[in-house]
């Protein structure tokens, strides 16, 4: 038989992928989402899934509703949360609330109705600043607070207390977490909550650490999703992509077919239980170039990046992924090339109206101080 799998979250970028592969697979999907407008814009329903996937629309705190949406369920993939370090740092509630009591409800709800797997989104976030080596060829875990934070001009990439450069290195699952926002708090508890309930009352539990996901679907109306989508929303709208500081720290892009792929094996694979793991594509790029390469797959070359020169509340430098623990025990190999990652997102974006909320978003954070 079949098994059944519940997403929450279905109906999000990473979902709506997850949801036709699950189906492709034979699997019975069950969603449930909130549908909320800044992740899915107005006119979103719960037909945009497909008539054979039952869907819920609500909240992940109504606890009635999750134990519904539990019934008849083997595995749960839980992707619902509130999304993006900016937001995170002055809506405070809304992130904590969503995140964590939601996924505390979810988890007291499988203790009345146990699953066999769950698989929880967690996030790089939760690294704050990757792994370093410094001068002394030594691991730095736990960066001091860099001047850099304060003021450009001293810097921006992270120096030992002796004033000498850290040389930045692919950040394993070992590296300890250093949480510098709130999205990043609510994730690691997320994570954590779930790793510590599932084993408490014997199901399998996985967590996958995302990086920087990418791929047609995204929100362009969103100013606080994925930093390509809200480059390809600006370039659509004749905009210059924002990139703070002077763009060239530097992330991990991995597309969401392979991010698909990694949560199937969680689902699936006997050696993933109890384990977490990094989701990335291995490969590294500053922003800059990232913003300058999808201008030109967009057919906008002339339109350059305006680099601010200005640090944002709860940013990092440098943070990219080291998957060999994923590859070596699941056998995650990425096979979307970042070169056909973005033309594919380009011809996408192409067919998409996106409204351009980055300055309102900009507004809100230097209106608060976050940007300096």
């Amino acid at each position: 038989m079949s098994e059944r799998v519940l997403i929450t979250g279905g109906g999000g970028f990473i979902g709506r992928h997850l949801v036709r592969a699950l189906s492709e697979r034979g699997n019975h999907v069950h969603v449930l989402d909130n549908l909320n407008e800044q992740v899915h814009g107005l006119m979103a329903s719960a037909q945009f899934l497909g008539p054979d996937v039952e869907t819920i629309i609500g909240d992940i705190r109504d606890a009635g509703l999750v134990r519904r949406s539990l019934k008849n369920v083997d595995k749960v993939v839980h992707l619902a949360a509130e999304v993006g370090v900016g937001q995170s740092m002055y809506a405070v509630e809304r992130y904590v609330s969503a995140n964590d009591c939601g996924t505390a409800v979810l988890m007291e709800a499988l203790t009345e109705n146990p699953v066999d797997r769950i698989v929880v989104a967690s996030s790089m976030s939760i690294y704050g600043e990757g792994l370093y080596r410094d001068a002394d060829g030594k691991f730095v875990e736990d960066l001091p607070l860099p001047a850099r934070r304060v003021s450009g001009n001293l810097g921006w990439d992270p120096v030992d207390r002796l004033g000498r450069p850290l040389i930045p290195l692919p950040t394993p699952e070992w590296k300890q977490p250093r949480l510098v926002s709130v999205y990043a708090l609510t994730k690691y508890v997320q994570e954590r909550l779930v790793m510590l309930m599932a084993a408490a009352y014997g199901m399998d539990a996985v967590a996958l650490r995302l990086f920087n996901v990418y791929g047609s679907g995204q929100a362009l109306s969103n100013p606080y999703t994925g930093v390509l989508a809200i480059f390809a929303s600006r370039l659509l709208n004749g905009q210059r992509p924002v990139i703070f500081e002077d763009g060239q720290q530097r992330r991990d892009f991995v597309h969401v077919s392979d991010v698909v792929r990694a949560f199937l094996l969680a689902l699936d694979h006997p050696a993933a239980p109890g384990n977490v793991y990094n989701v990335g594509s291995g490969e590294h790029r500053s922003i800059s170039a990232v913003a300058e390469l999808l201008a030109a797959a967009m057919g906008r070359s002339e339109i350059e990046p305006e680099i601010t020169g200005q640090a944002r509340a709860g940013d990092i430098r440098h943070c990219f992924a080291d998957i060999s623990k994923i590859r070596d025990e699941l056998g995650f190999v990425p096979q979307a090339s970042f070169t056909d990652g973005l033309i594919e997102l380009a011809r996408w974006v192409e067919r998409q109206e996106a409204q351009d909320r980055v300055p309102k978003a900009r507004m809100e954070l230097e209106s608060r101080g976050l940007v300096a």
